[in-house]
């Protein structure tokens, strides 16, 4: 069993076989490359992924048909190919979350979905050219009391 360091979760201890690993980073984040997943008990269906090099850093994320069941996917011939996915497979599907900023209601970004070959363990942001669908995407409907205190 391989060890990394995370402010969340303290010593995570992972198998090499279970890290996700983005050949391109993440926008904003290009040199982070390797993730670990980090399931928690009770707060399924989140999936906390936290970099294997950066302790601070550990995305929120939440299966995107959680969020919009009849979500269409759009992605790239070069990103299919980065993660080694052909137009008959399936991948899964996560959103990024934002869980608190401030006043604001927790939100995700159904504009880059998050990509995962679950048979090879590569994975990609899948950035949109269009505008279908918004980065801060609510994850309560309207008038719903879901507020960070």
């Amino acid at each position: 069993m391989m060890r990394c360091e995370s402010e969340n979760f303290g010593v995570v201890e992972y198998d090499s076989s279970a890290v996700i690993a983005f050949p391109q980073g993440l926008p904003g984040f290009e040199s982070e490359r390797l993730f670990i997943p980090v399931e928690r008990e009770g707060s399924s269906p989140l999936l906390f992924l936290q970099s294997v090099i950066t302790p601070k850093l550990c995305f929120i994320t939440i299966p995107v048909e959680s969020v919009d069941p009849g979500y269409e996917l759009k992605m790239s011939d070069e990103d299919l190919n980065v993660i080694g996915v052909d137009s008959g497979q399936t991948a899964s599907l996560r959103c990024l979350a934002v869980v608190c900023t401030s006043q604001d209601q927790p939100t995700a970004n159904l504009l880059g979905p998050l990509v995962i070959n679950s048979e090879n363990r590569q994975a990609v942001q899948a950035v949109r050219d269009d505008a279908k669908y918004s980065v801060r995407h609510p994850l309560f409907p309207q008038g719903e009391d879901t507020g960070c205190s």
